[in-house]
């Protein structure tokens, strides 16, 4: 079944009000604009929601699975139950990650005959960019019932291999991504990274790519500049110009938010797809679907 939609958005802890406290109005144009990315993806009739993040590795995690905020000062916690359920209600205690229960999970084949990685021992707490893609869809709550996958990508895996992955990624029904990632963190002296000249130019390039849904141009993004410009957003943009690409059809992009508060850049964006039922092969089904598993990941 086909790729309908695509949301990106970043990931900074502060995101959350009760976390940012006094400088929450500060991001409240960041916050609303992810809500309608978000909200962007039920609306195109997506069954299932793939939440892509980096984190240090290339695994597909099981479900359920609830992380915490807690190590940037917030008890609470957040998460995603298993598939065809709701969000994990959130709650205010100190959050410790639950393991997941049953089934282990399919971890994501990284491609190119690597041995899949396993998934997290079951008190690994969910990679920042998870944790906050399970804020944003529980805070903009799903009109119907809603599977859920979380897939962590390595933040040093090549560009060829997250593009693989992304072509990879099969899911039976229609689905979506939601894609977490920030921009540079070298905006002025005081960003994390310090300041880097380059920065505003690569965030700018992403940008562009966002709003015209370009995947060609993420997929040239080049890793070691990303690594030296603390683009957490790479591995994830790439994984999406993957699916796209090997989903084929139109797309149209959106970019909502571009700003560099802090001296890091978050780029929000909806990309939807203007055929929904997709290219078809002379048999009548998705073209390039070059097979499917239920919930599982094809290499």
């Amino acid at each position: 079944m086909p790729l309908l939609a695509a949301a990106v958005c970043p990931h900074p802890p502060l995101i959350v009000p009760e976390l940012a406290g006094a400088a929450a109005p500060e991001l409240a144009e960041l916050r609303e604009a992810c809500a309608a990315a978000v909200a962007a993806l039920y609306a195109a009739g997506a069954d299932t929601v793939v939440l892509v993040g980096a984190g240090e590795r290339t695994t597909e995690l099981a479900l359920p699975r609830r992380g915490s905020f807690a190590p940037w000062g917030l008890p609470l916690t957040v998460g995603l139950a298993t598939a065809g359920g709701n969000p994990v209600p959130p709650s205010g205690d100190s959050g410790d990650p639950v393991p997941p229960s049953g089934d282990s999970g399919d971890p994501v084949p990284p491609s190119g005959g690597v041995e899949p990685v396993p998934p997290p021992a079951d008190d690994e707490p969910l990679p920042l960019s998870l944790l906050v893609g399970a804020w944003l869809v529980d805070r903009t709550a799903p009109p119907a019932p809603t599977a859920w996958r979380l897939v962590s990508v390595a933040s040093d895996e090549p560009a060829d291999r997250c593009a693989a992955l992304g072509a990879g990624l099969r899911v039976d029904g229609p689905w979506a991504l939601l894609v977490l990632g920030d921009g540079s963190a070298c905006h002025g002296p005081k960003a994390p990274g310090y300041d880097d000249p380059r920065a505003g130019a690569y965030d700018e390039g992403v940008a562009r790519a966002l709003a015209d849904a370009d995947a060609d141009a993420l997929l040239g993004l080049d890793p070691e500049l990303s690594a030296q410009l603390r683009v957490a957003g790479r591995p994830a943009w790439q994984v999406l110009a993957g699916a796209v690409r090997a989903a084929g059809g139109d797309w149209h992009g959106e970019l909502r938010h571009h700003g560099v508060p802090y001296g890091v850049g978050y780029l929000v964006a909806s990309w939807t797809r203007t055929d929904p039922t997709g290219p078809t092969g002379p048999d009548g089904t998705p073209a390039g679907d070059t097979g499917t598993a239920a919930g599982g990941v094809t290499r």
